[in-house]
This record gives C-alpha cells, sequence and structure tokens, in this order.
C-alpha cells in the first residue's frame, strides 16, 4: 500500500512544489491551512503529516495536537522558514518526530519520511502487543462467572492499582500467577517489567543470587557482576512463587527489602534503592509455619497487607463447563486438530469430578484428549474410570461385607454411584442396569428422574 502524506502550508507553490517531488512514491493531500488539514484528517486517515509552523489562523502546533489525538495517530513531521532551537523543541514536545527548515532540501524530506514511516510502525506494533497483553491477562482472561471467583476478581481490581504488598494464597493449580499478572496488568505498572521467580525451584544459594544479583567474587563461579531479579523488576511487579519455602536469611533479605525499599546485592554493601510492587504466592498455611518457627513471623505480617484467597476449581463447579470448552477449543486450535466436543454425560461426569490438581489437570486432560481423540464427541465411556466416581474399590474377601466407597453414613451417595456404575457398566442399557441392580425397570426410571445428571442411557 503507498503510504499516505498530508502536506499543510498557506504557501501554493511550496505546498505544489512538494506534492509533484513526492507523488511517484506517496499518496500526496494538500490543505492550505489548519482548518482545511482538521477536515481532511477527519475525512480520512494519514500516515505522515508534513505541517508548516506559521500559517494564518491556526499554527502548525494546533496541526500537531489534532493529528496527535486521532485514533490512528500519524506520523508529523513540522517545517518552518524561522527555524530556531525554540520552536524546534516545542514541536518536539508537542508530539513531532523531526524538524525540517525552509527551503526544504528534499533528500532530506525522503529520508525523515522513512524514518517516520518506520516509527509510525513500530508505534502500532507496540500498541498491539500491549493489546494482545491486556487480552491475555486482563480480567477477562480469567474464566468463571462462579460468585468465588469473582469475589476474588473483584478485589483484585480494588487493590490493583495500590503500592501494597499482596499475598494470594491457594492450592497448587488455581492461577496464582494469573491473578499475579492481573494485579500487575491492571496496576499503574502495567507498562513496566513483571518478574516471576519460583522459588521452591532454587536452591538456597542460588536463590538468593537470583532474586538479589551477585558482585564478582562473592562466591566460587562468581566470575562477573549479577543482576538480580528486583533490579529487573525496578518499575514494575516481582512475583514470587512458593515464598513457603525460602530459608531463613532469604527471608530476611526480603524483610529488609519491605521495609527499606532498598535491596544488596550478595557480597555487595551498599544498598540499591528500587521501586517494585510485591506480590507473593503459596500453598502452604503460612501462619501455621510461623508457628512451627520456620517462617518469621514479622515477615509474615509484612507480606500479608493484602490477602487474596484463590478457591479450588472443586468449590466453583459451575465454572468447569466454561473452562474446559475453553481448553478444548484452544488446544484443537494449537494442535490443528478437529474440534472435540463433550457429550452432555461426559460434561455432567467432568463437572461432578473433584479435580484435585484444580486448573492445571483440567488443562491437561483437555490437552491429553484433544491430541489423542483428534476431533469428535467424547462421551462418559470414553473417560478414565477416576472421572466417573473414583478407582474400584478391591474386592472383598469370601464371607465379608462388601467395601463401602465414600461415606458409609450416606445412602444416596453410594446409590447414585452403583446406579452411575451399572449404567457404565452396560453402556446405557436401562433394562440391563436395572437387573444388574436387581431393581425393576420402573424404580430405574424414578431414580434417573430424581438425579438426572446421570441419565446418559439409550432412553
Amino acid at each position: 500500500m503507498v503510504p499516505s502524506v498530508l502536506i499543510v502550508d498557506d504557501e501554493k507553490h511550496t505546498r505544489e512544489g512538494l506534492q509533484q517531488a513526492l507523488a511517484e512514491n506517496y499518496d500526496v493531500s494538500l490543505a492550505a491551512n489548519a482548518d482545511e488539514a482538521f477536515n481532511l484528517m477527519d475525512a480520512q486517515p494519514f500516515d505522515v503529516i508534513v505541517t508548516d509552523l506559521r500559517m494564518p489562523g491556526k499554527s502548525g502546533l494546533k496541526v500537531i495536537d489534532k493529528a496527535l489525538a486521532l485514533p490512528n495517530r500519524p506520523a508529523v513531521l513540522m517545517m518552518t522558514a524561522y527555524g530556531n532551537i525554540e520552536t524546534a523543541v516545542e514541536a518536539m514536545k508537542r508530539g513531532a518526530v523531526d524538524f525540517l527548515t525552509k527551503p526544504v532540501n528534499i533528500e532530506r524530506l525522503e529520508v525523515l519520511l522513512q524514518r517516520a514511516l518506520k516509527t509510525k510502525t513500530l508505534e502500532v506494533e507496540v500498541r498491539q502487543l500491549h493489546e494482545r497483553l491486556d487480552e491475555k491477562f486482563n480480567f477477562a482472561g480469567i474464566l468463571g462467572n462462579s460468585p468465588r471467583l469473582k469475589e476474588v476478581i473483584d478485589r483484585v481490581k480494588l487493590v490493583a492499582p495500590s503500592r501494597a504488598t499482596i499475598l494470594v494464597e491457594g492450592e497448587s493449580g488455581t492461577g496464582k500467577e494469573l491473578i499475579a499478572q492481573a494485579l500487575h496488568q491492571a496496576s499503574p505498572r502495567a507498562r513496566g517489567p513483571f518478574i516471576a521467580v519460583h522459588c521452591a525451584a532454587l536452591s538456597e544459594s542460588l536463590l538468593e543470587s537470583e532474586i538479589f544479583g551477585h558482585e564478582r567474587g562473592s562466591f566460587t563461579g562468581a566470575t562477573e557482576r549479577r543482576i538480580g531479579r528486583f533490579e529487573a523488576a525496578d518499575g514494575g511487579t516481582l512475583f514470587l512463587d512458593e515464598i513457603g519455602e525460602i530459608s531463613p536469611s532469604t527471608q530476611v533479605k526480603l524483610l529488609r527489602f519491605l521495609e527499606t525499599k532498598s535491596i544488596e546485592r550478595v557480597g555487595g554493601s551498599k544498598p540499591i534503592e528500587l521501586d517494585v510492587r510485591l506480590v507473593a504466592a503459596t500453598n502452604r498455611n503460612l501462619e501455621q509455619l510461623v508457628r512451627d518457627g520456620k517462617f518469621r513471623e514479622d515477615l509474615f505480617f509484612r507480606l500479608n497487607v493484602v490477602r487474596i484467597l484463590l478457591p479450588p476449581l472443586r468449590d466453583r463447579a459451575e465454572d468447569i463447563p466454561l473452562l474446559l470448552a475453553h481448553y478444548l477449543k484452544i488446544f484443537s486450535e494449537e494442535n490443528k486438530l478437529p474440534a472435540l466436543t463433550l457429550a452432555p454425560g461426559a460434561l455432567s461426569t467432568l463437572s461432578a469430578y473433584a479435580w484435585p490438581g484444580n486448573i492445571r489437570e483440567l488443562r491437561n486432560f483437555c490437552e491429553n484428549a484433544v491430541v489423542l481423540h483428534h476431533g469428535g464427541t467424547l462421551s462418559e465411556y470414553d473417560l478414565d474410570v477416576k472421572y466417573r466416581g473414583g478407582v474400584t474399590p478391591p474386592a472383598a474377601a469370601p464371607g465379608a461385607a462388601a467395601p463401602v466407597v465414600g461415606n458409609p453414613l450416606s445412602m444416596e451417595q453410594n446409590e447414585r454411584r452403583l446406579l452411575r456404575e451399572a449404567l457404565i457398566k452396560v453402556r446405557g442399557n436401562r433394562t440391563k442396569a436395572a437387573d444388574l441392580m436387581g431393581i425393576s425397570r420402573r424404580t430405574l426410571h424414578r431414580k434417573l428422574a430424581q438425579w438426572p445428571e446421570l441419565d446418559v442411557t439409550d432412553k
């Protein structure tokens, strides 16, 4: 596509001369004053605007202001016969990418136009990247409509703009890092770095060096100075996952940062002041670790300024169908495979499953299902036995009572389980299921009317 250029100049011979010089490589439009330029900018987008500074009526600085307020903002070049440093500085402050003096050197103008087009392309790419990041890590990226999850999102929205330290608690696989990223993206630090450190994955000595950095010669193998994650996160957010695993010495250094907003590299003695927002996460009970003498109480209170507790997936079962549909679609697209759908019985079974590994386990299930089944519909009979009520109990010894799975006092729970297993075993044949359970077909119909989620039969 040919780049579009708008030339704004009250001198007719100047604007027409520039149009003639540029016409071979650019789509050139002309305006004799700022008002004409405003009308053209409202009517169509331009890649570059070249405007005179001094014109009757509104000046070229007003043209810059108008151009840079547009949704699809063009690059702007300023030209004037009154070239001086004050004018150039003011034009650049307003947002012009460069400055030309009259009479305009065409070769110089061509160079500046190419540079301006590259600048505009880069700005578009950066804006699109930020939009993709915002889409990925904003609240819409946290899937679910359950009341428990909405409470979490509301709390994240409330505290994200603050500078407060955040402690995110939850079982493994509940999405603690995703919440930390959402906190970062919703904060004034969103354009700064987001640095994550998984504390449990590193030994004590490596973790201190990784977080705080080290000076050359501070220990064997330290052949050069290393900048730690704290310094890398300056102006942004540092996320420390599994904070309950850090050693006492690292706890002391972390406490010092929270009290002074400064760190010292390993082997160093000079404090380094930093502007870092700390978000910590754990799947352990820090209060119990404090009582056990394994975690500093003063550090716990410093970390626990704002607490966000993520519910396990079993406590927001209404979100499971949405998550399953989302990840099945993602993995089908990633693997370039036909879409995999869930039959009603499979969806009911998976929604009733406890998902001890939480969202991480659900993601893995979806990827496995997509790769193994290559599209089509996944039925309840295709699911592993663990999703269908747990591991089959061992056979009872001769003369012994049959073992009972789950709460032995819950007759309804066991009856539901037995009915489900019977239907699965006979692949949904109601007559055979009734015979297998020793009940009439009418009784089976009544049970299915009571528990419709179990109704995966052939009718």
